[in-house]
Protein backbone atom coordinates (compact mmCIF):
# COMPACT_ATOMS: atom_id res chain seq x y z
CA UNK A 1 0.00 0.00 0.00
CA UNK A 2 1.69 3.08 -1.24
CA UNK A 3 1.60 5.41 1.97
CA UNK A 4 1.05 9.08 0.24
CA UNK A 5 -2.20 9.25 -1.25
CA UNK A 6 -2.34 9.36 -5.23
CA UNK A 7 -5.24 10.33 -6.30
CA UNK A 8 -6.61 9.00 -9.47
CA UNK A 9 -6.67 12.95 -10.94
CA UNK A 10 -2.96 13.23 -9.77
CA UNK A 11 -1.88 10.08 -11.62
CA UNK A 12 -3.56 10.74 -14.72
CA UNK A 13 -1.87 14.75 -14.84
CA UNK A 14 1.34 13.25 -14.07
CA UNK A 15 1.11 10.62 -16.89
CA UNK A 16 -0.33 13.49 -19.56
CA UNK A 17 3.04 15.13 -18.30
CA UNK A 18 5.28 12.35 -19.61
CA UNK A 19 3.11 12.11 -23.24
CA UNK A 20 4.77 14.96 -25.81
CA UNK A 21 1.97 16.43 -27.65
CA UNK A 22 -0.68 16.08 -24.72
CA UNK A 23 -3.74 18.02 -25.26
CA UNK A 24 -5.35 17.01 -21.72
CA UNK A 25 -8.56 15.84 -23.77
CA UNK A 26 -7.61 11.86 -23.38
CA UNK A 27 -7.02 12.45 -19.78
CA UNK A 28 -10.35 13.76 -19.13
CA UNK A 29 -12.36 11.52 -21.41
CA UNK A 30 -10.59 8.97 -18.65
CA UNK A 31 -12.07 10.84 -15.75
CA UNK A 32 -15.75 10.94 -17.84
CA UNK A 33 -16.03 7.23 -17.78
CA UNK A 34 -14.31 6.78 -13.91
CA UNK A 35 -17.06 9.52 -13.21
CA UNK A 36 -19.66 7.40 -14.29
CA UNK A 37 -18.73 4.23 -12.79
CA UNK A 38 -18.72 5.73 -9.30
CA UNK A 39 -22.10 6.62 -9.64
CA UNK A 40 -23.10 2.56 -11.16
CA UNK A 41 -20.49 1.41 -8.43
CA UNK A 42 -23.76 3.69 -5.81
CA UNK A 43 -26.22 1.83 -8.09
CA UNK A 44 -24.91 -1.72 -7.41
CA UNK A 45 -24.90 -1.03 -3.66
CA UNK A 46 -28.15 -0.46 -3.13
CA UNK A 47 -29.10 -4.00 -5.21
CA UNK A 48 -31.43 -2.67 -7.35
CA UNK A 49 -33.52 -0.98 -4.20
CA UNK A 50 -36.67 0.52 -6.46
CA UNK A 51 -36.74 -1.55 -9.45
CA UNK A 52 -39.04 -4.23 -10.05
CA UNK A 53 -38.51 -7.41 -7.71
CA UNK A 54 -38.23 -10.29 -10.67
CA UNK A 55 -36.05 -7.56 -12.85
CA UNK A 56 -33.37 -5.81 -10.53
CA UNK A 57 -30.85 -7.34 -13.15
CA UNK A 58 -32.20 -5.38 -16.16
CA UNK A 59 -32.70 -2.51 -14.11
CA UNK A 60 -29.24 -1.86 -13.03
CA UNK A 61 -28.02 -3.21 -16.19
CA UNK A 62 -29.67 0.14 -17.82
CA UNK A 63 -28.75 2.15 -15.23
CA UNK A 64 -25.20 1.24 -15.85
CA UNK A 65 -25.59 2.26 -19.82
CA UNK A 66 -27.28 5.31 -19.17
CA UNK A 67 -24.54 6.67 -16.62
CA UNK A 68 -21.84 6.25 -19.10
CA UNK A 69 -23.92 7.47 -22.32
CA UNK A 70 -25.02 10.17 -20.68
CA UNK A 71 -21.22 11.27 -19.05
CA UNK A 72 -19.68 10.80 -22.15
CA UNK A 73 -22.30 11.97 -25.13
CA UNK A 74 -22.07 15.37 -24.88
CA UNK A 75 -18.55 16.52 -23.80
CA UNK A 76 -16.78 16.47 -27.41
CA UNK A 77 -14.34 13.71 -26.54
CA UNK A 78 -16.14 10.89 -27.96
CA UNK A 79 -16.92 10.24 -31.94
CA UNK A 80 -18.86 7.42 -30.42
CA UNK A 81 -20.00 4.57 -28.34
CA UNK A 82 -20.31 0.48 -28.44
CA UNK A 83 -21.44 -0.87 -25.54
CA UNK A 84 -22.64 -4.54 -25.02
CA UNK A 85 -26.00 -3.54 -23.86
CA UNK A 86 -26.85 -2.15 -26.69
CA UNK A 87 -27.19 -3.89 -30.06
CA UNK A 88 -26.19 -1.26 -32.51
CA UNK A 89 -23.57 1.56 -31.46
CA UNK A 90 -24.48 4.85 -30.11
CA UNK A 91 -23.94 7.96 -32.37
CA UNK A 92 -23.06 11.56 -30.98
CA UNK A 93 -26.06 13.69 -31.32
CA UNK A 94 -26.19 16.59 -33.94
CA UNK A 95 -26.02 19.43 -31.15
CA UNK A 96 -22.77 18.14 -29.45
CA UNK A 97 -19.39 18.59 -31.25
CA UNK A 98 -17.82 15.26 -31.96
CA UNK A 99 -14.04 14.35 -30.66
CA UNK A 100 -10.90 12.15 -31.24
CA UNK A 101 -11.90 8.54 -29.67
CA UNK A 102 -14.16 5.55 -29.57
CA UNK A 103 -15.50 3.73 -26.74
CA UNK A 104 -16.19 0.14 -26.25
CA UNK A 105 -18.08 -1.07 -22.84
CA UNK A 106 -19.56 -3.70 -20.90
CA UNK A 107 -21.67 -1.58 -18.57
CA UNK A 108 -22.09 -4.25 -15.78
CA UNK A 109 -20.29 -7.42 -16.87
CA UNK A 110 -21.24 -10.28 -14.26
CA UNK A 111 -25.45 -8.62 -14.08
CA UNK A 112 -26.08 -12.03 -13.65
CA UNK A 113 -24.17 -12.67 -10.05
CA UNK A 114 -26.06 -9.91 -8.40
CA UNK A 115 -29.24 -11.50 -6.86
CA UNK A 116 -26.23 -13.76 -4.60
CA UNK A 117 -25.01 -10.41 -3.57
CA UNK A 118 -21.44 -11.57 -6.07
CA UNK A 119 -19.12 -9.28 -7.69
CA UNK A 120 -20.08 -7.20 -10.84
CA UNK A 121 -17.71 -4.89 -12.82
CA UNK A 122 -17.66 -2.44 -15.60
CA UNK A 123 -15.09 -2.75 -18.45
CA UNK A 124 -13.61 -0.80 -21.53
CA UNK A 125 -11.36 0.50 -24.24
CA UNK A 126 -10.73 3.83 -25.94
CA UNK A 127 -9.24 3.19 -29.57
CA UNK A 128 -8.75 6.50 -32.26
CA UNK A 129 -11.78 7.50 -34.12
CA UNK A 130 -11.29 8.03 -37.88
CA UNK A 131 -10.20 10.79 -38.96
CA UNK A 132 -12.64 13.56 -40.88
CA UNK A 133 -15.93 11.75 -40.03
CA UNK A 134 -19.16 13.25 -38.37
CA UNK A 135 -20.58 9.96 -38.60
CA UNK A 136 -19.01 6.96 -37.86
CA UNK A 137 -20.61 3.91 -38.05
CA UNK A 138 -20.42 0.50 -36.66
CA UNK A 139 -17.36 -0.76 -38.99
CA UNK A 140 -15.49 1.93 -37.37
CA UNK A 141 -15.51 -0.34 -34.12
CA UNK A 142 -13.78 -3.63 -35.60
CA UNK A 143 -10.23 -2.83 -34.85
CA UNK A 144 -8.04 -5.61 -33.25
CA UNK A 145 -7.04 -5.17 -29.57
CA UNK A 146 -3.57 -4.16 -30.76
CA UNK A 147 -4.98 -0.81 -31.43
CA UNK A 148 -6.62 0.14 -27.76
CA UNK A 149 -5.01 3.09 -26.62
CA UNK A 150 -6.34 2.60 -22.96
CA UNK A 151 -8.06 -0.05 -21.26
CA UNK A 152 -9.54 -0.55 -17.50
CA UNK A 153 -12.30 -2.38 -15.58
CA UNK A 154 -13.44 -1.28 -12.29
CA UNK A 155 -15.01 -3.89 -10.06
CA UNK A 156 -17.62 -3.58 -7.21
CA UNK A 157 -17.69 -5.48 -4.34
CA UNK A 158 -16.94 -5.19 -0.49
CA UNK A 159 -15.19 -2.30 -2.04
CA UNK A 160 -14.63 -0.65 -5.28
CA UNK A 161 -11.36 -1.03 -7.24
CA UNK A 162 -10.05 0.16 -10.34
CA UNK A 163 -7.48 -1.21 -12.77
CA UNK A 164 -6.13 0.93 -15.25
CA UNK A 165 -3.40 1.22 -18.32
CA UNK A 166 -2.95 3.94 -20.78
CA UNK A 167 -0.15 1.42 -22.72
CA UNK A 168 2.77 1.82 -20.23
CA UNK A 169 1.65 -0.47 -17.12
CA UNK A 170 -0.91 -1.59 -14.98
CA UNK A 171 -2.09 1.06 -12.05
CA UNK A 172 -4.73 -0.25 -9.33
CA UNK A 173 -7.01 1.89 -7.51
CA UNK A 174 -9.55 2.20 -4.84
CA UNK A 175 -11.96 4.46 -4.22
CA UNK A 176 -12.63 6.52 -1.16
CA UNK A 177 -15.95 7.33 -0.26
CA UNK A 178 -14.86 9.94 1.96
CA UNK A 179 -13.00 11.99 -0.76
CA UNK A 180 -14.95 10.71 -3.56
CA UNK A 181 -11.90 9.63 -5.53
CA UNK A 182 -9.93 6.82 -6.36
CA UNK A 183 -6.50 6.52 -4.90
CA UNK A 184 -4.00 4.62 -5.79
CA UNK A 185 -3.42 1.44 -4.15
CA UNK A 186 -0.74 -0.29 -6.46
CA UNK A 187 1.55 1.09 -9.44
CA UNK A 188 2.68 -1.31 -11.75
CA UNK A 189 0.96 -4.38 -11.35
CA UNK A 190 2.73 -7.84 -12.71
CA UNK A 191 0.86 -10.88 -12.87
CA UNK A 192 3.67 -13.84 -11.81
CA UNK A 193 5.05 -15.60 -14.43
CA UNK A 194 4.22 -19.26 -13.22
CA UNK A 195 1.54 -20.25 -11.14
CA UNK A 196 -0.33 -23.25 -9.27
CA UNK A 197 -3.78 -21.85 -9.52
CA UNK A 198 -6.48 -22.14 -12.82
CA UNK A 199 -9.80 -21.61 -13.33
CA UNK A 200 -11.87 -23.31 -15.68
CA UNK A 201 -15.63 -24.47 -15.75
CA UNK A 202 -15.49 -28.46 -14.91
CA UNK A 203 -18.88 -28.70 -15.57
CA UNK A 204 -17.66 -28.35 -19.50
CA UNK A 205 -15.40 -31.18 -19.26
CA UNK A 206 -17.11 -33.34 -21.67
CA UNK A 207 -17.32 -30.47 -24.23
CA UNK A 208 -13.32 -29.54 -23.97
CA UNK A 209 -11.01 -29.99 -26.95
CA UNK A 210 -8.01 -32.16 -26.62
CA UNK A 211 -5.39 -29.90 -25.98
CA UNK A 212 -7.37 -28.07 -22.91
CA UNK A 213 -8.25 -31.82 -21.69
CA UNK A 214 -4.36 -32.46 -22.15
CA UNK A 215 -3.39 -29.00 -20.24
CA UNK A 216 -5.78 -30.23 -17.38
CA UNK A 217 -4.92 -33.72 -16.40
CA UNK A 218 -1.32 -32.30 -16.27
CA UNK A 219 -2.36 -30.06 -13.32
CA UNK A 220 -4.75 -32.38 -11.63
CA UNK A 221 -1.90 -34.80 -11.88
CA UNK A 222 -0.10 -32.83 -9.22
CA UNK A 223 3.55 -33.36 -8.14
CA UNK A 224 3.59 -37.24 -9.33
CA UNK A 225 2.46 -36.21 -13.03
CA UNK A 226 4.49 -33.72 -15.83
CA UNK A 227 4.78 -30.57 -13.95
CA UNK A 228 5.96 -31.86 -10.98
CA UNK A 229 3.80 -30.02 -8.33
CA UNK A 230 0.21 -29.38 -7.14
CA UNK A 231 -2.30 -27.18 -8.61
CA UNK A 232 -5.37 -25.71 -7.55
CA UNK A 233 -8.30 -25.15 -9.28
CA UNK A 234 -10.93 -22.17 -8.80
CA UNK A 235 -13.78 -20.97 -10.41
CA UNK A 236 -16.08 -17.96 -9.84
CA UNK A 237 -18.12 -17.52 -13.19
CA UNK A 238 -17.38 -13.94 -12.75
CA UNK A 239 -14.83 -12.60 -15.59
CA UNK A 240 -13.89 -9.55 -13.83
CA UNK A 241 -13.37 -11.07 -10.42
CA UNK A 242 -11.27 -13.81 -12.11
CA UNK A 243 -9.55 -10.96 -13.78
CA UNK A 244 -8.78 -8.49 -10.60
CA UNK A 245 -7.53 -11.90 -8.76
CA UNK A 246 -5.20 -12.99 -11.56
CA UNK A 247 -3.53 -9.60 -11.85
CA UNK A 248 -2.95 -9.72 -7.81
CA UNK A 249 -2.42 -13.56 -7.54
CA UNK A 250 -1.42 -15.25 -10.56
CA UNK A 251 -3.17 -17.87 -12.36
CA UNK A 252 -4.23 -18.54 -15.57
CA UNK A 253 -8.54 -18.78 -16.34
CA UNK A 254 -9.87 -20.99 -19.48
CA UNK A 255 -13.05 -20.38 -20.94
CA UNK A 256 -11.93 -22.26 -24.25
CA UNK A 257 -13.64 -23.18 -27.25
CA UNK A 258 -15.78 -26.17 -26.73
CA UNK A 259 -18.01 -27.95 -28.52
CA UNK A 260 -21.08 -26.21 -26.92
CA UNK A 261 -19.62 -22.84 -27.94
CA UNK A 262 -18.08 -23.63 -31.79
CA UNK A 263 -21.11 -22.42 -33.52
CA UNK A 264 -21.38 -18.47 -31.88
CA UNK A 265 -16.68 -18.56 -32.00
CA UNK A 266 -16.74 -18.63 -28.32
CA UNK A 267 -18.22 -17.44 -24.84
CA UNK A 268 -16.76 -14.15 -24.22
CA UNK A 269 -17.75 -11.06 -26.02
CA UNK A 270 -14.12 -9.82 -28.27
CA UNK A 271 -14.77 -6.41 -28.12
CA UNK A 272 -16.07 -5.55 -24.86
CA UNK A 273 -15.11 -7.94 -22.56
CA UNK A 274 -11.68 -9.86 -23.93
CA UNK A 275 -9.91 -7.27 -25.41
CA UNK A 276 -10.18 -4.97 -22.66
CA UNK A 277 -8.99 -7.35 -20.69
CA UNK A 278 -6.06 -9.04 -22.65
CA UNK A 279 -4.91 -5.53 -23.46
CA UNK A 280 -4.61 -5.12 -19.77
CA UNK A 281 -3.06 -8.51 -18.58
CA UNK A 282 0.16 -8.54 -21.11
CA UNK A 283 0.68 -4.66 -19.99
CA UNK A 284 0.64 -6.63 -16.45
CA UNK A 285 3.44 -8.91 -18.14
CA UNK A 286 1.09 -11.81 -18.85
CA UNK A 287 -0.42 -13.63 -21.47
CA UNK A 288 -3.86 -13.57 -23.50
CA UNK A 289 -4.69 -15.99 -26.04
CA UNK A 290 -7.85 -17.51 -27.75
CA UNK A 291 -5.84 -21.03 -27.60
CA UNK A 292 -4.96 -20.88 -31.19
CA UNK A 293 -3.06 -17.65 -31.54
CA UNK A 294 -2.74 -13.82 -29.54
CA UNK A 295 -6.50 -12.44 -28.89
CA UNK A 296 -5.09 -8.93 -29.19
CA UNK A 297 -4.64 -9.54 -33.24
CA UNK A 298 -7.97 -11.09 -33.75
CA UNK A 299 -9.63 -9.20 -36.25
CA UNK A 300 -13.51 -8.38 -35.42
CA UNK A 301 -15.94 -8.86 -38.15
CA UNK A 302 -18.98 -8.23 -35.78
CA UNK A 303 -19.92 -5.43 -33.07
CA UNK A 304 -20.97 -8.77 -30.76
CA UNK A 305 -18.64 -11.21 -32.15
CA UNK A 306 -17.60 -13.69 -29.59
CA UNK A 307 -14.45 -15.76 -29.01
CA UNK A 308 -12.93 -18.23 -26.64
CA UNK A 309 -10.53 -16.62 -24.08
CA UNK A 310 -7.36 -17.96 -22.06
CA UNK A 311 -5.68 -15.30 -20.16
CA UNK A 312 -3.07 -14.88 -17.12
CA UNK A 313 0.32 -16.53 -16.09
CA UNK A 314 2.62 -16.13 -18.71
CA UNK A 315 4.31 -19.33 -18.76
CA UNK A 316 1.19 -21.35 -18.07
CA UNK A 317 -0.47 -19.23 -21.36
CA UNK A 318 2.24 -20.59 -23.40
CA UNK A 319 2.24 -24.02 -22.49
CA UNK A 320 -1.67 -23.93 -22.96
CA UNK A 321 -0.99 -22.17 -26.44
CA UNK A 322 1.57 -25.06 -27.39
CA UNK A 323 -0.54 -27.95 -26.52
CA UNK A 324 -2.95 -26.15 -29.26
CA UNK A 325 -0.58 -26.11 -31.88
CA UNK A 326 0.47 -29.60 -30.87
CA UNK A 327 -2.64 -30.70 -31.75
CA UNK A 328 -3.42 -29.02 -34.48
CA UNK A 329 -0.49 -30.72 -36.38
CA UNK A 330 -1.08 -34.05 -35.05
CA UNK A 331 1.75 -34.13 -32.59
CA UNK A 332 1.57 -36.26 -29.04
CA UNK A 333 -1.56 -37.70 -30.04
CA UNK A 334 -0.77 -40.16 -26.49
CA UNK A 335 -1.44 -37.05 -24.67
CA UNK A 336 -4.81 -36.36 -25.97
CA UNK A 337 -6.29 -40.13 -26.56
CA UNK A 338 -5.76 -40.69 -22.92
CA UNK A 339 -8.99 -39.99 -20.88
CA UNK A 340 -9.08 -36.57 -18.63
CA UNK A 341 -10.25 -38.83 -15.92
CA UNK A 342 -10.52 -42.21 -16.92
CA UNK A 343 -14.07 -43.71 -15.80
CA UNK A 344 -14.53 -41.42 -13.32
CA UNK A 345 -16.03 -38.17 -13.27
CA UNK A 346 -13.94 -35.31 -11.99
CA UNK A 347 -15.25 -35.30 -8.44
CA UNK A 348 -15.57 -39.03 -7.74
CA UNK A 349 -12.73 -41.09 -6.62
CA UNK A 350 -14.25 -44.54 -6.88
Amino acid sequence: MIEEQTTLTQFIIEEQRRAAGATGAFSVLLTDIVTACKAISYAVSRGGLGADAEHPQVHLERIANDAIVKANVWTGRLAGIASESVDDIIRIPERYPVGKYLLTVDPLNGAGNLDINFMSGTIFSLYRAPGGKREIDSKDFLKPGNQILAAGFVLYGASTRLVLTMGNGVSGFMLDREIGEFVLTHRKMEIPENTQTFSINASNERFWEPPVRRYVKECLAGKSGPRGRDFGMRWVSSLIAEAYRILMRGGVFLYPLDEKTRDQGGRLGLLYEANPIAFIVEQACGGAITGRGRILDVVPTDLHQRSPFIFGSKSEVERIHQHHIDYVEGRDQESYDMPLFGNRSLFLNG
